[in-house]
């Protein structure tokens, strides 16, 4: 993408609108098996002493990861869902915007693991996250 500010094009069917995605903030930038790039707001995101919410760079870590998996899954018409998620914070932010970026460490046909590397603004590693996902048959309908 050019605009960095602009939202990726997600498949059909892959919605944010509504989502804990929309609520907190994160807009995904870039969206393929092998890169998955978002950004967060920290207002907003924050716990009670003012500082991101450890919680919320988890969400932000699944959600990336999640959408990697997804996307890979598509491939052997199956989807993907969350079966192990770890994160290390590594420092504090106060304020500005996070981004994260997902690479695969291992794209399989019944799961995946990637690792997902959140920033500050000053590019300053903040946490590094990583989650599995196991690829299930799509439920009926879905």
């Amino acid at each position: 993408m050019t605009d960095e500010n602009a939202a990726a094009e997600l498949p059909a069917g892959m919605l944010t609108e509504g989502t804990l995605l929309d609520l907190m903030g994160i807009v995904i930038t870039e969206a393929s098996p092998e890169r998955i790039v978002a950004t967060m707001p920290v207002k907003g995101n924050v716990q009670p002493y003012g500082l991101l919410h450890g919680g919320a760079s988890c969400v932000l870590a699944e959600s990336l990861g999640s959408i990697g998996s997804a996307l890979h899954a598509a491939a052997f018409d199956k989807v993907a869902v969350g079966v192990d998620i770890n994160a290390t914070h590594h420092r504090a932010v106060r304020d500005g915007v996070v981004t994260g970026v997902a690479t695969p460490i291992y794209l399989g046909r019944t799961t995946t693991t990637y690792e997902i590397v959140i920033t500050d603004e000053r590019d300053k590693r903040v946490c590094t996250a990583r989650i599995t996902c196991q690829l299930i048959q799509a439920p009926p309908g879905s």
